[in-house]
């Protein structure tokens, strides 16, 4: 599996005689191991992510385990009136009397209480844009941290009345299915970040490698964030918000460092590369420094927004560049998920002016766009794969996304209930998730449904091509290609194997060129870069539909084989009946014959006869052959009635006719030759047979007594020769000579394939 989501495919790249794609400035295209070269021992490679998986899983595991031994307080919560937290249910004896009751505030040994809301027990104020409402959060937060680290937490209920309870560890029971569901994407996409570079070491794939690291973690953060309780450890509480805005800000960065660089690498690169790491490290030190307070998620969302954007545009200039289709997909997904961010940014703002009630909910969509903007990560390396189930869930987060922003922008501008604004926004985006998700993945995946229809339009045309000219059989499949999948390039490349596949994470498709003749000594495949002129990637179906074309085009040969054979079968059965039938009776009646007259008709049409039969049963017919049979033929007739007959040939090669040209260009001939004798009364026929490039001209000219051959009537004879010439693709005229006759031209451009040089 090819799991390179950053390759690097030229504009100027060609396909040289090795067969290897290549960058003009950079590494060769990641080519199946049949093309490339030998490729190195990848033992240290299993080795290292062996290594890689024993570290995610012990991460996983001290995290659980620090999570599990955190101080807490076995209750069970919700949200009651003016957003206070009613007590829903705990097992502690201290509590039991005051189910039902609302808490306060929170306090600690020897600490004052303070104000605790269902607001600060949804963990995270990455999104909360008010300074003053995100700072009194992260006090109450801090405080029931402190109480808990401690080990007596004083909870003061709306009633006035106080209770002091020793808290303890929770145990791994009580982490929540939430909290393993996202480790276990975490790890997921840690490992993926490590597959990659490790698969292809190079400089795009361990950008690939920060991404999918930084995602990795944030969805570590939001598994910690997901574990029920009144507060995180105390070391997360002040830094949380922080580290989730420079994970992202690093995943940004990361995204717009590949851009530079690949598929296209852009003009001053290195430059924007470093300005870009520049601003990422200089928000990072800003925001160390606490020198963005009180604007902090401003200035966070404000750099994400700006770096995607960027990416956007960027993109949008290398696919000016080169019609990668790498590119156009990249910016489909970089497009949706910046309007996605954006729509997010738009509705936390307005959290200030929600109820109370409703702000709980507006830390749902944060932990929703970490799993989106994850799930966009890993998708990368398999968008070529038609991993349908990664793409259908990266869409439903997407949506998830679209819906709760939409929720909350309704709550805030619209002041709708909280029942009225979840149900309409639901409806509107599952509606118009419905309705357009066949275009959003054609946007995003860039995919289409392939027909084979244009194939069989040439399918069997390029079988009789082939039979006629074996040395054409690669050329005659890569125009078939060409019509199916109209890439941008195709072209024969050295290598061998025996299916299609793709290279170059979509970019390139390698169909191998069978042996569809046994004359023909090619070996090779033909390599299609860019589908569908650039708008889209190769996919595993487009491998599987070149093989099927493949096989047809060789049942298309086979059948054309036996076919023929059986008209072979046929034609020789037929001569030699015509032979020992036809041609007995017509001898016996030649010596019969009354008059040297008819004896002489008769020994004519024996000889026609046996021009036929030999015709009939010849399973070749090379043009020069058949010419001496054709001059051959004509003298006979010609000198029966007393005209002289004057012949030309020039033929810059020797090709074989196929039984239909030589029957076809036979009887043309013969039934020229026939008006000439029957109508013309000429005393010199002229006839002149030229092939030039696969341009065969026949030239037949006389000097009898016929004028005027636009008012003949085309009956059987005229008739017969203009649809035996048109039946081969060609052309036949009559004019007057001067001073006299009749000059016939026929004309047949395609007669052969016109020979090409290696």
């Amino acid at each position: 599996m090819a799991l390179n989501p950053l390759d690097s495919t030229q504009p100027s790249s060609r396909f040289p005689a090795s067969g290897l794609p290549t960058d003009s400035d950079g590494p060769a295209d990641a080519l199946p191991s049949g093309l490339a070269t030998a490729t190195p021992r990848i033992g240290w490679r299993r080795h290292a992510l062996l290594l890689a998986a024993i570290v995610g899983c012990l991460t996983v595991f001290l995290l659980a385990r620090t999570m599990a031994n955190h101080p807490h307080v076995a209750a069970e919560w919700r949200q009651g009136n003016d957003d206070r937290l009613e007590l829903v249910f705990s097992p502690l004896p201290a509590l039991k009397e005051h189910m039902g009751k609302e808490l306060l505030a929170i306090g600690g040994a020897g600490v004052e209480p303070v104000p605790f809301n269902s607001l600060a027990l949804t963990h995270s104020s990455r999104w909360i844009s008010d300074p003053t409402l995100r700072q009194r959060l992260l006090n109450a937060r801090l405080t029931a941290a402190h109480a808990l680290a401690d080990g007596q937490v004083v909870l003061v209920f709306r009633d006035g009345s106080r209770v002091e309870i020793a808290s303890r560890p929770r145990g791994y029971v009580e982490l929540g299915s939430m909290f393993w569901l996202l480790s276990a994407f975490a790890m997921v996409v840690f490992l993926v970040g490590w597959i990659v570079p490790l698969v292809q070491p190079r400089e795009g794939n361990f950008l690939y490698a920060v991404m999918a690291h930084a995602q990795a973690a944030q969805l570590l953060l939001s598994a910690i964030a997901s574990v029920p309780g009144l507060a995180l450890p105390v070391m997360l509480v002040g830094s949380e918000p922080m580290l989730r805005t420079l994970l992202d800000a690093i995943t940004g960065a990361a995204v717009l460092t590949a851009v530079l660089w690949h598929p296209l690498r852009l003009p001053g690169r290195g430059l924007l590369a470093t300005a870009v790491w520049v601003v990422t490290g200089g928000y990072a030190a800003l925001t160390f420094a606490s020198q963005l307070q009180p604007m902090a998620w401003r200035w966070g969302d404000m750099l994400l927004l700006v770096q995607g954007v960027s990416c956007v545009l960027l993109l949008s200039w290398s696919y000016s560049r080169e019609r990668h289709p790498f590119v156009l997909v990249m910016r489909r997904f970089t497009t949706v998920t910046v309007c996605a961010l954006l729509l997010l940014a738009l509705s936390v703002s307005y959290v200030d002016r929600m109820p109370t009630d409703v702000q709980p909910m507006a830390m749902a969509a944060p932990m929703i766009w970490n799993v989106f903007l994850a799930s966009v990560v890993l998708l990368v390396p398999f968008v070529s794969r038609s991993q349908h189930v990664m793409r259908e869930f990266a869409m439903l987060a997407g949506i998830s996304t679209v819906a709760t922003s939409v929720d909350l922008l309704f709550v805030a501008v619209f002041s709708f209930s909280q029942f009225t604004s979840l149900t309409l926004s639901l409806f509107l985006s599952l509606g118009a998730y419905a309705a357009i998700r066949q275009w959003l993945i054609n946007q995003m995946m860039g995919a289409r449904a392939l027909t084979t229809e244009r194939m069989f339009t040439h399918l069997y045309r390029i079988a009789r091509e082939v039979e006629a000219r074996p040395e054409r059989a690669g050329d005659r499949m890569t125009e078939l290609l060409r019509n199916v999948f109209e890439p941008l390039e195709a072209q024969l490349v050295g290598g061998h194997g025996k299916l299609s596949r793709i290279a170059g994470n979509g970019a390139v498709l390698l169909v191998p060129v069978p042996k569809l003749v046994e004359a023909a000594h090619l070996q090779g495949m033909v390599a299609l870069r860019f589908a569908e002129r650039g708008k889209r990637l190769f996919t595993p179906e487009d491998a599987r539909l070149a093989d099927r074309i493949v096989e047809q085009l060789m049942r298309a040969l086979a059948h054309d084989r036996a076919v023929e054979r059986g008209r072979s079968e046929e034609r020789t059965r037929i001569a030699q009946d015509l032979h020992d039938d036809i041609g007995a009776r017509l001898l016996t009646l030649m010596y019969k014959s009354p008059s040297k007259e008819m004896e002489d008709y008769v020994r004519h049409t024996l000889q026609d006869l046996k021009t036929l039969t030999r015709g009939l049963a010849a399973k070749e017919h090379p043009l020069t052959l058949a010419a001496a049979e054709w001059k051959t033929d004509m003298t006979h007739r010609l000198q029966a009635a007393r005209c002289e007959l004057e012949w030309e040939s020039d033929f810059d090669a020797d090709p074989t006719l196929s039984m239909v040209q030589w029957s076809s260009i036979t009887r043309i001939l013969r039934e020229l030759v026939s008006n000439v004798i029957a109508h013309a009364q000429a005393r010199q026929v002229r006839i002149e047979c030229r092939l030039h490039e696969g341009r065969m001209q026949i030239r037949i000219s006389d000097d009898g007594s016929g004028r005027n051959p636009s008012v003949w009537s085309h009956g059987l004879g005229l008739g017969g020769i203009r649809k035996r010439v048109k039946a081969m693709g060609g052309t036949v005229e009559w004019q007057e000579r001067q001073p006299r006759g009749i000059l016939c031209q026929v004309d047949i451009p395609h007669l052969t394939p016109p020979a090409t040089t290696a």
